[in-house]
């Protein structure tokens, strides 16, 4: 049963990845981090001492503190987060809790440096299927806060280093196509994200942007939605809003509902 005000590696694992994900906060000491310099997917890492900082943009909504054991700087940063109206639990067992299970841990080594609190990527501009899906999977897993910028594929490049953004799926970007793996294959991997339900989109993904619709049957029809999202929004902002819809419907689907089944309801036969 978990502790006070504690919530288990197993129930935040089942919030990660989706829109009711808390706000999580890594106040180990760097020495702790050092040890073992890894992130639980879409944590920040915050000095103990500045916790109450972060109280007006956090008030109303659920936070999970994690520090190494799960014990005194997690629990009174918690403690003071609730004093001012956040509702804010701990991770129980913390950072060891989280390393005894085969649950994933992001490496903040490959990821490029948040500025103003929010890192920002920049991709061609028109999406369809394998660039929100990769916007979706930094959203969702890597930065709650990403900022993307959507413009025409001859300035990707330059805007990337005029802006300090982090290009993606193009030519020349660091994340990209590799072989026949499509981008959103190549952050999964290089995050450390290889769970079994990113793995099971990564093929619908891969299948649906590069034509290959043997691979999986979901993605004629994860095709057909993308380019009809496509065509339904002018702004590329407002398809990313629609489309992170989409994929957490795909997540859950891969996590949670492969096995369900739809035929026509029982008396209603011909």
């Amino acid at each position: 049963m978990p502790a006070f005000n504690s919530v288990s590696p197993n129930v935040l694992m089942r919030r990660i990845g989706t829109p009711d994900c808390p706000v999580i906060i890594d106040v180990r000491i760097d020495a702790d981090f050092d040890d073992d310099p890894h992130l639980i997917p879409s944590s920040f890492r915050w000095p103990r001492a500045r916790v109450e900082e972060l109280s007006s943009e956090l008030r109303g909504k659920d936070v999970v503190v994690v520090c190494q054991k799960g014990l005194k700087l997690s629990h009174g940063a918690a403690a003071i987060l609730r004093c001012t109206d956040v509702n804010a639990q701990v991770l129980q067992g913390g950072m060891f809790a989280w390393r005894d299970t085969t649950y994933p841990t992001v490496n903040p080594a490959v990821l490029p440096a948040p500025k103003g609190g929010q890192t920002t990527w920049v991709t061609r501009h028109r999406p369809k299927v394998d660039r929100i899906a990769c916007a979706w999977l930094i959203r969702r897993f890597v930065d709650t806060n990403a900022r993307f910028l959507f413009v025409p594929p001859s300035e990707v490049d330059a805007v990337a280093e005029k802006f300090g953004a982090t290009a993606f799926d193009t030519v020349n970007a660091p994340w990209t196509h590799e072989g026949e793996l499509c981008t959103f294959d190549v952050m999964v991997r290089g995050f450390g994200l290889q769970t079994p339900a990113l793995e099971q989109m990564a093929t619908v993904v891969r299948a649906a942007d590069t034509d290959r619709h043997e691979l999986a049957p979901q993605a004629a029809g994860l095709l057909a939605i993308s380019v009809g999202l496509s065509r339904a929004h002018k702004s590329d902002l407002e398809q990313l809003d629609a489309g992170m819809i989409l994929y957490d419907a795909l997540y859950r689907w891969a996590r949670d509902g492969q096995g369900e089944q739809h035929t026509w309801s029982e008396g209603h036969g011909a």
